[in-house]
């Protein structure tokens, strides 16, 4: 799954892609590399960050989806938590959700549910202005996965079929570097009614903090932790430097005899 961001805030990419025509090349390139997925994000949920409003964010949004929609033979996600902002992105010809807050927000399950898109369910302690302030677990792993199962039984209930479900751990969303470190190192015990992970690791701040690299200069972190992340059962690696991390990914998965679970990154 290649990051596409058309934010000015985004802590790796913010500003990369002011426009319509470098969002559209930046998109064009990521599926020549391997991308089979493509996640458009056009609010910031950073560690810190305010948000926007859902008009802003569709204004950012919905040119580059449908644009990318109706030109790249891959699925367009859409990176959002606001359910106005998922059915217009729908219309638009998204046929993923990417959802923070993992359809919490009132409206964002019956937008799901009316639709035939696949969503993925994400845990986040928190909000992101406040999330990395003190997040406290018991026990992150258990805690995390007893999350998810909850949500994807909301989903069930309302008709959303299994096979329209991914979920995603959180990494970096209200968790210490001792939580995400947890969370990957037990990835595998996160699987729960045998849908895929979706794991987002890419340049993130963990990396910063083992390796006091900046954001820039996080690709030999990220592409270690895409590896590991493989190894332990991921099926969708999320990345911002996509030919390399489809690299990684091919080879670790080949190891793992992972082919079969449709490795993307």
């Amino acid at each position: 799954m290649g990051v596409l961001n058309v934010t000015p805030d985004s802590f790796s990419d913010g500003g990369a892609y002011p426009d319509l025509h470098a969002a559209l090349d930046r998109g064009r390139q990521m599926v020549e590399q391997g991308a089979a997925i493509v996640d458009v994000g056009g609010e910031s949920t950073r560690p810190g960050s305010s948000g926007v409003d859902a008009a802003e964010e569709k204004r950012r949004v919905l040119p580059v989806i449908e644009a990318l929609a109706a030109e790249l033979p891959v699925p367009i996600s859409i990176d959002t938590r606001k359910p106005e902002v998922m059915r217009e992105a729908i219309a638009a010809g998204a046929s993923m959700v990417n959802d923070v807050g993992a359809l919490r927000e009132s409206g964002a399950l019956e937008a799901i549910a009316r639709s035939s898109v696949a969503v993925c369910l994400m845990h986040m302690q928190g909000e992101p202005a406040t999330m990395q302030q003190q997040p406290v677990y018991d026990d992150v792993v258990l805690e995390v996965r007893e999350f998810l199962e909850a949500r994807v039984a909301a989903c069930r209930g309302l008709g959303i079929a299994a096979d329209r479900l991914v979920i995603d751990p959180g990494f970096g969303f209200g968790k210490t570097l001792a939580h995400n470190l947890q969370l990957l190192d037990r990835l595998s015990s996160l699987r729960c009614a045998d849908l895929p992970l979706l794991v987002g690791l890419s340049r993130k701040g963990m990396i910063g903090t083992l390796t006091g690299r900046p954001t820039s200069e996080r690709l030999a972190g990220s592409l270690a932790l895409a590896t590991l992340a493989v190894e332990r059962g991921a099926s969708i690696i999320r990345a911002h430097d996509v030919a390399e991390t489809v690299d990684a990914v091919r080879v670790a998965a080949a190891v793992c005899g992972g082919w079969q679970v449709g490795v993307t990154a």
